[in-house]
């Protein structure tokens, strides 16, 4: 009952075949479509091939109604249901059954060699199929029969993880560069070895400036006494003769 609920595919459809009778074997060496009455064919239809689980079954069917003429099911390929002729790869001899028990030997041929071969590769390629869904459903019968590998923790069992030592990793960190004075390291783009450029020297602001800004900043006390580089002159003394004689080199007028 299973196997009747089972979807049933199509594997190859042929619009053209002819059906002979054959007379019976001669020998053991195989059929000869020569000995066959080929200008006369029993019966000329359609032929198809489905598969319904691991069967497959040839089917002759009338190309207007579709009624069944006969049908051959194929439990494995090749075997004693379906045998190629030994003088043609056009024709094969097939054993049909009737439902009831009994069964009978047909000639089956194709009027051409290209749907013969389609017939063949059908069978060929439904019944590897089925090999290989064998294989595989052993190799899961064997799996689920082997004993499980049992990987759980057990109890009071511990796990202890070693890792390596640190410390060796801190020792071999860089140190820090030391502080002080010394040689800057080179530019970028001057060669290990060549000359270095000197230092910079530090601009320095002429006293000049610094004594401009002396002079004008009125709210600190003047210095009580201003160094012989000031060009203001020395405005301390201003009614001694000293003082008149700077005031008159220097182009100064004198307002008493």
């Amino acid at each position: 009952m299973a196997e009747d609920n089972t979807y049933e595919s199509m594997l190859c459809v042929k619009p053209e075949v002819h059906v002979y009778r054959i007379p019976p074997r001669a020998s053991n060496r195989g059929y000869r479509a020569a000995d066959w009455k080929l200008d006369e064919p029993a019966w000329s239809g359609r032929l198809k091939i489905t598969a319904k689980g691991k069967m497959a079954y040839i089917k002759l069917e009338d190309r207007n109604t579709g009624e069944l003429f006969a049908q051959a099911p194929v439990e494995q390929y090749p075997g004693c249901v379906v045998e190629a002729v030994t003088d043609s790869s056009r024709y094969f001899v097939i054993r049909i059954e009737d439902g009831n028990g009994r069964h009978a030997f047909i000639g089956l041929g194709f009027a051409d060699r290209g749907d013969s071969f389609d017939f063949n590769v059908a069978l060929q390629d439904h019944f590897k199929w089925v090999k290989q869904e064998g294989e595989i459903a052993k190799q899961e019968a064997s799996q689920s029969a082997a004993p499980k590998l049992d990987l759980s923790f057990k109890e009071g069992q511990t796990i202890k993880i070693s890792i390596g030592n640190i410390k060796k990793k801190d020792a071999g960190a860089a140190k820090p560069r030391p502080m002080g004075g010394g040689l800057l390291p080179p530019p970028p783009g001057v060669k290990v070895g060549g000359v270095i450029p000197p230092p910079v020297a530090q601009q320095t602001v002429p006293a000049a400036e610094t004594n401009t800004a002396t002079l004008l900043d009125f709210g600190s006390p003047a210095p009580a006494a201003q160094p012989s580089a000031d060009v203001w002159g020395d405005f301390t003394s201003a009614g001694s003769n000293s003082s008149k004689d700077a005031v008159k080199s220097s182009g100064w007028v004198q307002f008493s």
